[in-house]
């Protein structure tokens, strides 16, 4: 596998407990091998209005691969009408690290 194998997938959530219930359901799914939430602010255009708030980061790590599966599961279990899921890819990364994405995700 190279670097372009593997994504990170970004969710938001308004709330910290659901947002590391989504994480460890996804992890638990083996559909990344970890998550890293964390709090931010966003500013947003919705409903015809600039919006903010704070919300909860999710950053997936997992294979490219996974990304359509990642995305309908987050889909499936986010209560936003229209949830973020981006998906960026891994241009570098540590050998080490890269194989444990590889070994921890689903097959």
């Amino acid at each position: 596998m190279t670097n372009r194998d593997f994504i990170v997938v970004t969710t938001t959530h308004d709330d910290e407990a659901k947002a590391r219930e989504l994480a460890a359901k996804v992890v638990g799914e083996r559909l990344a091998a970890c998550a890293q939430v964390y709090a931010i602010g966003s500013v947003y255009w919705w409903e015809g209005e600039v919006r903010s708030g704070d919300e909860w980061r999710i950053d997936f790590k997992t294979r490219a691969d996974l990304s359509d599966r990642l995305a309908a599961f987050i889909g499936e279990h986010h209560g936003y009408d229209t949830p973020e899921i981006i998906g960026v890819p891994v241009v570098t990364g540590s050998t080490g690290y890269l194989d444990w994405i590889n070994t921890e995700t689903a097959n």
